[in-house]
């Protein structure tokens, strides 16, 4: 009589790890890209303003995000743009979000508002009505 001894044979399946471990890296991957843009569009310094009143935006759906900075230049998230292709960029994305457009503008304390106006026409002009200006409150003064 033979005795087999250390190899067992096994019939069970066991599924492939293989694929579920190549979408988790790619869920990590996208996460940690999608992250950096987000932080990139407001890491531009900019020394915003002070506010005594006003209210924190609470809302948590996303807002494009536009700076005008101490000499006057706009930026469209980390990009910088002119006004007309301001306008033809927010129009194009207001038509993707169906109409319903969320606007942050954050300027320079020193930009004047001669360099402010021309953004806020060209979100007049693509039809966005929901605008927040983002400023430091008394209490959040870095």
């Amino acid at each position: 009589m033979r005795c087999r001894v250390g190899k067992s044979k096994s019939h069970g399946v066991e599924p492939n790890m293989t694929p579920m471990i190549d979408v988790v890296f790619l869920l990590i991957i996208f996460f940690l890209v999608s992250s950096h843009l987000a932080r990139r569009e407001s890491r531009l310094a900019l020394d915003l303003p002070s506010a005594a009143t006003g209210e924190a935006d609470d809302d948590p759906s996303p807002r494009l995000t536009i700076n005008v900075d101490a000499g006057g230049a706009l930026s469209l998230g980390a990009a910088l743009v002119t006004v007309d292709d301001l306008v033809t960029r927010l129009q194009a994305q207001q038509a993707t979000e169906g109409g319903v457009l969320r606007v942050r503008l954050r300027s320079d304390q020193a930009a004047p508002y001669s360099a402010i106006e021309p953004a806020l026409a060209a979100c007049a002009e693509a039809g966005v009505e929901d605008i927040a200006l983002a400023v430091y409150g008394k209490e959040r003064r870095p």
